[in-house]
């Protein structure tokens, strides 16, 4: 394995803490236990999406809020925000540091997040439209603006650096990892909790997917309804979720003696400007940041153990990343796509599937995509189905696309 990317030294950010609320599970540890047994994808009926054609979704049941944040807190907050502190909550604690003695001009929070509050917006919108001006939230305002989960963060702990919100729509949690390692790589920070969290499931927003035709129909059969590379994929199925990593410079993790999952070794970004929704069917924006966050890890494509896909179970994008993968990486790499358990979170998308890289890599098994029964012919990988899979793995690749050809890739290594 390499030393530089590019003209620049390499350099590892170790991922010493995790928090995940996913469809798959509340914590970290229950998320993954579903996500390496590959059932099915975690779907339920939504009334409230009961006159949309799509009526189901993969929404985070199980989670007290209250419990976690307290009674009189939580009426403050948006659901998205709710989502992102608790597992920003879980993270810190996963590793090892403590807030109340860190140095809080240090630490930074950078999370990817692309609708806002949108719980809130619908709700007060019809407020509005119901009961006027007069009855709508004084706090709507801070509810709703996407930056907020950052910045409601950065006040849970204490984290007085750079506090962001990256929105490059589905991209948005990656982007914001990559954007958070670059804030250690500068100096800016010494540690940066980052990842990306989504609330998105509200009747005018998956109607707007709906009539896209984005969506799954699978109304049926809500349980095989998101089927990443399977011939028979109809569509995506949304989903809400957050995933928070703690990350730290690899030398400062080990000289405390913090337990490192796996290390953020290689960042790339690209845009296609090709189209507001479709992915250049060529896939040369997607390949700039693919080749891009190899250079920055100093790491070969024969090198690549496994590729942690976007693979929302739509089309077009499934076999335009297919064949970017094997364009790039050849067909060595197994693959797999985590969104046939937990659906499509938007935002929140790449921070989690981040965290299940950072865990494949620590515990060297792949998890299997759920759902996938017959593989596209036009797919020419070695997609890991029906079982997930052991074997050693060093370098993961972990890619996300948005609306607007946004991408973002990372690589992480173990650690």
């Amino acid at each position: 394995m390499g030393s530089r990317g590019g003209d620049r030294e390499r350099f590892d950010a170790a991922i010493t803490g995790l928090g995940m609320l996913t469809p798959a599970g509340v914590g970290t540890a229950a998320s993954w236990e579903r996500i390496r047994q590959g059932a099915g994808t975690e779907a339920v009926k939504v009334p409230e999406l009961a006159d949309i054609a799509a009526d189901f979704a993969c929404q985070v049941l199980d989670f007290d809020a209250v419990a976690v944040l307290g009674r009189r807190r939580v009426g403050q907050f948006d659901r998205s925000s709710r989502l992102a502190l608790a597992a920003a909550i879980e993270a810190v604690a996963d590793s090892g540091l403590d807030p109340q003695t860190w140095d809080g001009a240090r630490v930074g929070v950078v999370l990817g997040n692309g609708i806002g509050g949108a719980e809130t917006w619908e709700t007060q919108f019809r407020r509005l439209l119901d009961s006027g001006p007069r009855r709508v939230s004084p706090r709507l305002i801070p509810m709703l603006s996407s930056n907020m989960n950052a910045g409601y963060v950065s006040m849970e702990f204490g984290a007085r650096g750079p506090s962001l919100v990256t929105a490059t729509a589905c991209a948005s949690g990656t982007t914001a990892i990559g954007t958070a390692r670059e804030l250690l790589r500068s100096g800016a920070c010494d540690v940066v909790i980052t990842g990306g969290a989504e609330a998105p499931l509200t009747p005018s927003l998956i109607a707007g997917f709906s009539q896209m035709g984005a969506l799954s129909r699978r109304n049926d059969d809500i349980r095989a309804a998101s089927r990443p590379f399977d011939a028979d994929r109809d569509g995506f199925v949304a989903a809400e979720g957050a995933a928070v990593l703690v990350l730290e410079r690899a030398g400062d993790a080990r000289a405390r003696g913090a337990r490192i999952r796996a290390m953020v070794s290689g960042y790339g970004a690209s845009a296609d400007a090709y189209h507001a929704t479709a992915p250049d069917p060529e896939g040369k924006g997607a390949a700039l940041a693919l080749r891009a966050a190899l250079r920055d890890a100093g790491v070969g494509p024969d090198e690549v153990d496994h590729v942690s896909a976007h693979g929302t179970a739509t089309v077009i994008n499934d076999v335009t990343e297919a064949h970017l993968i094997r364009d790039v990486l050849g067909d060595r790499p197994v693959v797999t796509s985590v969104k046939g358990v937990t659906g499509h979170s938007l935002s929140a998308a790449g921070a989690i599937e981040a965290a299940v890289a950072a865990l494949t890599l620590a515990e060297s098994f792949v998890p299997p995509t759920a759902n996938l029964e017959s593989l596209d012919p036009r797919i020419e990988l070695d997609v890991v189905a029906k079982e997930g899979r052991e074997m050693p793995v060093e370098v993961v690749v972990s890619n996300s696309f948005g609306f607007g050809g946004q991408n973002a890739v990372l690589l992480l290594t173990r650690s």
